[in-house]
C-alpha cells in the first residue's frame, strides 16, 4: 500500500517518540540493501540518539506471508469475478435466442438474464455490499472468542464455496428460464457468500501481519557497513502495500476474464470459474496449518472495553449540552478509569487489566471515530459496482463489454501502488513532507468527490445526446419497453472516474487497514478491522436511501449528491480529526497493555508505587 512506512508504527514495544520533523528526513532503503538485510547484525535495541539519527528500513518478508496473500488473491478473484456480472445478470433481459444469457455480439448485443431493470439491480447489489461488510463484525467476534483467526478463516472459506456453488446453479440455462427460481437461488448464494466473507476479511489482515518475525526495533549493520534500524512498522507497511497489490491482481483477473465469459458463453461460466479458483484457498491453508503462526483465541475483550467506556462516561452527561461537552473533553475521560486510580475496595471485578491497556482502548476508540465518516467515502466507491456499469451500457462500447471498464480500477491500483511506494513517497520525504495517515485519508475524500463530478458531467452529456432525452436507459410506450440507441459517446470517457476512485482508494481505503491495525489493542485487532469494514455496510444502507435517484431521469442528481456528500465528509473529517494528526507518533508509541492474569505484575507495581507515595 501507499502509506509512508515511517509514519505508521504497528508495534507496541517502542522505546521513544520520534519528532515529526526528524521522521520526515528518514530515507528509504534501497532494493539492493533490502535483499542483503540482516547478514550482519547487532541485534540490539536502538538508543534514543540512534532513533533520531539512523535511517529505518523494513525487515525481510517471510515466504509464508506470500502464501496468505495468494489465498487473498484467489478469494478476491472469486468475489469480484462474480459480482462484476451481477448488474447485467439482474438488470438486462435474456437476449433473444440465448439460453445462457450470453449476447455473442458485444457491439450490438447486451448480456442479461432476469430483466429486472436498473433500480432492482441497484437495490440487490447494494444489499450485497451491505451484507458483505456487516458480517465481519460476527466473524471477528467468533475468531477472538472461540475459534481463533486460522480456524475461522477455514470455516468461512467452506461456507463461501457453498454460496458460490448455489450461485452457479442460479446461472444454469434451465434455471434462468424460470426467473423467480433463478432470483431465489441468486439471493441464497449471495447470503452464504456474505457469511463466508464475514469470517474471512477481518481475520486475514491480522493473520498476515502475525507472521512477521520482528516485533521490536533493532539495530543491524548492512554489508556496506551502514548501521540501520530495522523497524517492524516499515515491514508491516510494506506487507500491506503488496498484500493490497495481490488483492487487485485477483480483482483485475477475475473481472476482466468473467465479463467475456458472460458475453460469449454465459453466466454459468462466469460463476463457475471463480468457484474453482476459490477451492484452491482451503488447500493452501491446509498446507500452511503447521507453517503459519497461529495465535489461539484469547476470549473477546469487547465486553471489558464496552464497560470501560460506559464507566468513563459516568457522571459526565447533563441536560446542559455545554456542560456535557466540557466534561467529555476535560482531558480526564480515560485517565480517571485507569486501574491505578482505584483501590482494592472500589475497583470493579472486571477490571483485570493495566493502565497501558486503557491507553490502547482509548487509541482504538479514536480509530473507530476516524472511521465514522467513511460511509460517505464508500458511497462514491460503490458507484463503480452498479451505476457506472449501467451508465456504460448507454454509451458506445467500441468492441468491449460495458462492464469491462470496471477493470480500470484494479489496473490503476496495480500501477500506482508500486509507483507511490518506491518513488513518490521517498521523494516527499526528501522534500521534508510527511503525508500522515489522516492527511492521506482527507485527500481520499476529495479525490472521490472529484470522481463523482466527472461521472455527473458524463451523465449530463448522455442525456443531452440521447434520442430518448433524459431516459437513455429506455422508455415505455403503450405499456411496452422500448430500447434507446446507444449515445455517440465513447464509454472510455468514463476512465477519469475509475482512475480517480482508484487513487482515492489508495489514500483512504488502504490507509484505513493500516490505521485499524496500528491503533487497535493487540487483542482487539480483528474487531477494529471489522468496524472499519462495517462502514461500507453503513454506506450501502445510505445507498438504499438514494435508490430513487439511481435511474432516469435523475442520474445527474445521483452523482452530484454523492459528490457533495463526499466533499462534506472530507471537510468534517479533517475538522474533527486534525488534533489526532498532531498526536500520530505519540499514539503509535504506546506500551503494550495486558489483560487478565498478565496484569498481576503491573498491579503489584502500582500497589508498591501507591505505598511509596503515601510514605
Amino acid at each position: 500500500m501507499v502509506s509512508d512506512p515511517t509514519s505508521v508504527a504497528v508495534h507496541d514495544d517502542v522505546r521513544a517518540i520520534v519528532k515529526d520533523n526528524e521522521v520526515n528526513l528518514v530515507p528509504v532503503i534501497s532494493a539492493h540493501d533490502e535483499d542483503k538485510l540482516g547478514l550482519s547484525a547487532d541485534e540490539r535495541d536502538p538508543t534514543e540518539e540512534e532513533l533520531h539519527t539512523l535511517r529505518r528500513v523494513p525487515d525481510k518478508i517471510p515466504l509464508n506471508i506470500y502464501t496468505i496473500a495468494f489465498i487473498e488473491l484467489c478469494e478476491r478473484f472469486s468475489y469480484y469475478g462474480t459480482t462484476v456480472v451481477f448488474i447485467n445478470f439482474i438488470q438486462q433481459p435474456l437476449p433473444k435466442g440465448s439460453a445462457t444469457g450470453a449476447s455473442y455480439d458485444i457491439e450490438n448485443g447486451q448480456a442479461g438474464a432476469l430483466g429486472l431493470e436498473q433500480r432492482t439491480a441497484f437495490a440487490l447489489t447494494t444489499f450485497n455490499s451491505f451484507w458483505q461488510y456487516t458480517m465481519p463484525l460476527f466473524g471477528a467476534w467468533i475468531a477472538d472468542s472461540f475459534l481463533g483467526r486460522f480456524r475461522t478463516i477455514g470455516a468461512a472459506l467452506a461456507v463461501d464455496i457453498v454460496g458460490h456453488i448455489i450461485l452457479v446453479i442460479s446461472g444454469l440455462p434451465p434455471v434462468i428460464k424460470n426467473p423467480n427460481g433463478s432470483l431465489g437461488a441468486f439471493a441464497v448464494g449471495i447470503i452464504l457468500m456474505g457469511i463466508g466473507t464475514g469470517g474471512f476479511k477481518p481475520n486475514v489482515n491480522p493473520l498476515i501481519v502475525e507472521q512477521l518475525d520482528l516485533e521490536r526495533m533493532i539495530v543491524r549493520t548492512l554489508p556496506s557497513g551502514e548501521r540501520v534500524i530495522v523497524d517492524p512498522a516499515a515491514t508491516a507497511s510494506r506487507v500491506y502495500h503488496y498484500f493490497y497489490l495481490f488483492i487487485n491482481i485477483g480483482a483485475l483477473c477475475g473481472q476482466l476474464s468473467m465479463v467475456y465469459c458472460e458475453h460469449y458463453v454465459g453466466f454459468w461460466l462466469s460463476y463457475t470459474l471463480p468457484t474453482i479458483l476459490l477451492c484452491f484457498c482451503p488447500l493452501v491453508l491446509l498446507w500452511g496449518r503447521r507453517r503459519y503462526k497461529r495465535v489461539p483465541p484469547q476470549g473477546s475483550v469487547l465486553g471489558r472495553a464496552t464497560k470501560l467506556f460506559f464507566l468513563a462516561n459516568k457522571g459526565r452527561w447533563s441536560l446542559n449540552p455545554s456542560k456535557t461537552y466540557k466534561r467529555l473533553h476535560d482531558g480526564t475521560f480515560w485517565e480517571n478509569v485507569k486501574p491505578s486510580r482505584f483501590d482494592e475496595a472500589s475497583k470493579p471485578k472486571w477490571m483485570d487489566f493495566n493502565d497501558a491497556w486503557v491507553e490502547e482502548v482509548r487509541r482504538g476508540f479514536n480509530a473507530c471515530a476516524v472511521f465514522l465518516w467513511y460511509p460517505l467515502f464508500w458511497l462514491c466507491y460503490n458507484q463503480i459496482n452498479n451505476n457506472l456499469v449501467s451508465q456504460a451500457a448507454t454509451m458506445k462500447v467500441v468492441g468491449v463489454p460495458n462492464d469491462v471498464l470496471t477493470n480500470l480500477n484494479p489496473f490503476a491500483l496495480i500501477i500506482m501502488i508500486p509507483l507511490l511506494d518506491l518513488f513518490v513517497y521517498p521523494f516527499l520525504r526528501k522534500m521534508r513532507m510527511n503525508p500522515t495517515p489522516l492527511k492521506r485519508i482527507a485527500v481520499g475524500y476529495f479525490v472521490a468527490a472529484s470522481a463523482m463530478i466527472w461521472a455527473c458531467v458524463i451523465q449530463y452529456y448522455i442525456y443531452k445526446k440521447s434520442e430518448c432525452g433524459n431516459y437513455a436507459n429506455g422508455i415505455t410506450v403503450d405499456g411496452k419497453d422500448v430500447e434507446c440507441a446507444r449515445v455517440e459517446i465513447n464509454m472510455w470517457a468514463q476512465s477519469g472516474s475509475y482512475i480517480l476512485i482508484a487513487f482515492s482508494e489508495i489514500m483512504a481505503s488502504i490507509t484505513s487497514l493500516e490505521y485499524a491495525h496500528s491503533k487497535a489493542p493487540a487483542n482487539m485487532r480483528s474487531m477494529v478491522q471489522s468496524v472499519a469494514l462495517f462502514m461500507n455496510a453503513i454506506s450501502s444502507a445510505i445507498g438504499f436511501a438514494l435508490t430513487p435517484l439511481a435511474d432516469d431521469p435523475l442520474l445527474v442528481w445521483n452523482y452530484g449528491v454523492v459528490a457533495i456528500l463526499a466533499a462534506f465528509g472530507g471537510a468534517m473529517f479533517w475538522i474533527q480529526m486534525r488534533h489526532l494528526d498532531k498526536e500520530e507518533d505519540k499514539l503509535n508509541m504506546l506500551p503494550k497493555g495486558e489483560v487478565g492474569h498478565h496484569t498481576a505484575k503491573a498491579e503489584e507495581y502500582h500497589g508498591d508505587e501507591k505505598n511509596e507515595s503515601r510514605a
